[in-house]
C-alpha cells in the first residue's frame, strides 16, 4: 500500500475572465490529488489526512472513496476546510492564493502507526509549511523513513504561503535525509536555490525534475541522467499535472516491485525511461482536462505493457 499524508483543499477555478469572475468549487490539494491518481491507476492507497465534518469534507472524503482509497486514516474536525483560490494564465498554468486561517487540515497530529501492508508514504505541498501540522507531517516522515519505508517529496512550492524563504530552504534540506524520491518542478528548483546534484548528496536515491510540456528528467546517485520529452497536448489547465506525475511515478515503481533505495540504484535507462514515458503520458491526460482529473488505469493500460 502506498500512503499519500497531506492536505485535502478546495480550489476555487474562475469560469470565464475579470476579476469578478464566477468561482467553480474542485476537489484539490496537492496530495489529495496525488492519492485520488494512485487509487484510479489502480495502487492500493491510503490517505494520511485531517478533514473537516463541513460540507467541503464531506465532498473531500467522497472524492477519494470514489478512487477506492482508503480513509480509514484521515482525522476529523470541526474547523473549516482550507480554500486555495485558482489564477489561470493564457497557457493554463494556475497560481494561487490560499485561505487558511483556523482550518482542519493545519492540526493534523502525527499518527501512531501506519497500516502495516505500507510501502511507500508520499508527502508535498501546503502540509509541510503550515504549522503545526507542518511538524507532525516532519515527525511522519522521519519514523517512516527509519522503519526503512520508502518516501517520496514533492515540495510544490507555494511562495505566498512561505513567510520566512530562508528558513524553509534549510528545512528543506533537512528533510532529504529521509527521502528517498525527490521529485519537484524546474520552477521549484529554481526557488530552492539548489541542483539535482547537491540534494542527491543529502539523501535521495533520486531526482526527478519536471519541465512542464518540455518533459522530465531523473537524476541518479550513481551519477546518470535520463530524460523524456512531454506529451503533446491541446491544454486546458495544469491543475494536478504535478500531483498526477507523483502518483505514476509511485505507481509505476510500485508495479515493478521496486519501492526501495537499492530498486531504484538497479533501474537503469530502460526502467527510468519506461517510467518517465508513463508519466509524461499520465500528465498530459491531465492537462487536457479542466481541473485536476488525473487518468484512469484504462486509460494508460497496464504498466508492464509500456516499453522504454
Amino acid at each position: 500500500m502506498i500512503v499519500v499524508a497531506g492536505e485535502a483543499l478546495i480550489d476555487l477555478v474562475p469560469q470565464g475572465t475579470g476579476a469578478l469572475a464566477s468561482l467553480r468549487p474542485a476537489l484539490g490539494g496537492g496530495p489529495y490529488n496525488t492519492a485520488v491518481a494512485l487509487g484510479r491507476l489502480g495502487s492500493p492507497t491510503a490517505f494520511c489526512s485531517r478533514a473537516s465534518y463541513d460540507a467541503f469534507g464531506e465532498a473531500l472524503l467522497d472524492g477519494l472513496r470514489g478512487a477506492g482509497v482508503d480513509v480509514s486514516g484521515v482525522q476529523r474536525g470541526t474547523e473549516p476546510t482550507t480554500l486555495a483560490v485558482a489564477t489561470i494564465d493564457g497557457h493554463g498554468s494556475a497560481a494561487y492564493s490560499f485561505y487558511v486561517e483556523g482550518t482542519a487540515d493545519r492540526l493534523f497530529s502525527a499518527p501512531g502507526a501506519l497500516p502495516d501492508s505500507a510501502r511507500a508514504v508520499s508527502f508535498g505541498t501546503c502540509s509541510l509549511v503550515l504549522e503545526p501540522g507542518a511538524s507532525a507531517y516532519e515527525e511522519l516522515m522521519r519514523s517512516a523513513a527509519g522503519e526503512g519505508l520508502f518516501t517520496a517529496l514533492d515540495p510544490n512550492i507555494r511562495a505566498g504561503l512561505i513567510p520566512d524563504a530562508d528558513a524553509y530552504r534549510e528545512r528543506f534540506r533537512n528533510w532529504l535525509p529521509s527521502v528517498t524520491l525527490l521529485k519537484l518542478s524546474a520552477e521549484d528548483a529554481e526557488w530552492l536555490d539548489g541542483t539535482p546534484r547537491e540534494w542527491l548528496a543529502a539523501g535521495p536515491s533520486a531526482v526527478v525534475v519536471t519541465r512542464g510540456g518540455e518533459g522530465l528528467t531523473v537524476f541518479t546517485r550513481d551519477g546518470a541522467e535520463y530524460s523524456v520529452p512531454g506529451e503533446k497536448v491541446d491544454v486546458v489547465d495544469t491543475i494536478g499535472a504535478g500531483d498526477t506525475v507523483n502518483a505514476a511515478l509511485l505507481h509505476g515503481l510500485a508495479a515493478q516491485g521496486a519501492l526501495s533505495a537499492e530498486s531504484l540504484a538497479g533501474l537503469g535507462a530502460g526502467g527510468w525511461t519506461r517510467l518517465l514515458r508513463f508519466a509524461a503520458r499520465a500528465a498530459a491526460i491531465t492537462c487536457a482536462r479542466a481541473g485536476a482529473e488525473p487518468p484512469y488505469a484504462a486509460e494508460l493500460g497496464d504498466f508492464q505493457q509500456w516499453s522504454a
